[in-house]
């Protein structure tokens, strides 16, 4: 039977697969305008990748099979395949969402623990991610200046604050912690931030938590949240006078 007698596998697959693409980008563009929160934006877009990636797999068996493919199998198989790389790349990725510079005695969230969003939340540093975490990211490790405590509060605050998609939330100086959340650019999860500072004879000794308020793998995020300010800080105090 011809492919003009009866409609074609790949027309079938039309509809639905631009209905997938849809829903990807759809989720995309609703969590970057902020109309829906993050969590749920997110689940739009997760709806629609799966879709997506059924039928791009279904699109990459026709195709193999020397069937002709339409546009909307072709953006679906497309879609399927760069998730299947991502997939791949998060699978070496360990399953933790709260990384620090000092996983023996991490700095303390206080200031977070009064946000509305953090209400009923365990703020607390789980058992076995320092572990994790040193296996994972061996290069996390204390940052210290040779400038006293409450200069380099006020260089974690400035530093902080120019952070892109971070707002400081508490600045402490005679405790020496500085607090933050940080907003990431395209679903806008917030995540909560803590920088302590101590004094390390002469100088200063810095330690920093980032955590993740969603999920439980924050796919190097909070890692390469970490290792950004820290290069901040000492760009800015090699800037102002001081090494590192």
């Amino acid at each position: 039977m011809t492919e003009g007698s009866e409609p074609a596998p790949w027309r079938a697959l039309e509809v639905p697969a631009w209905c997938a693409v849809a829903t990807v980008f759809g989720g995309v563009a609703l969590a970057w305008l902020r109309v829906l929160p993050a969590l749920v934006a997110f689940r739009v877009f997760s709806l629609g990748a799966l879709v997506a990636l059924v039928l791009g797999l279904v699109s990459i068996g026709l195709w193999a099979r020397g069937r002709r493919l339409g546009p909307g199998g072709v953006a679906a198989a497309g879609i399927g395949v760069v998730l299947v790389v991502l997939a791949v790349r998060a699978a070496g990725v360990p399953v933790i969402n709260d990384l620090t510079t000092d996983p023996a005695d991490p700095p303390l969230f206080r200031q977070a623990a009064s946000l509305p969003a953090n209400a009923g939340r365990d703020l607390g540093y789980p058992p076995g991610f320092a572990e994790l975490q040193r296996a994972c990211c061996p290069d996390l490790a204390p940052l210290r200046l040779p400038r006293p405590p409450l200069e380099v509060v006020a260089l974690v605050t400035e530093a902080a604050r120019a952070m892109p998609g971070w707002t400081v939330t508490a600045s402490d100086p005679a405790a020496g912690v500085v607090e933050a959340v940080a907003e990431t650019p395209l679903f806008g999860f917030q995540d909560d931030v803590v920088v302590r500072v101590r004094a390390d004879g002469p100088g200063s000794r810095v330690d920093v938590r980032s955590k993740s308020r969603a999920g439980r793998s924050d796919l190097g995020a909070n890692a390469a949240r970490i290792r950004a300010l820290v290069e901040a800080l000492r760009r800015r105090s090699e800037a102002a006078g001081g090494g590192s």
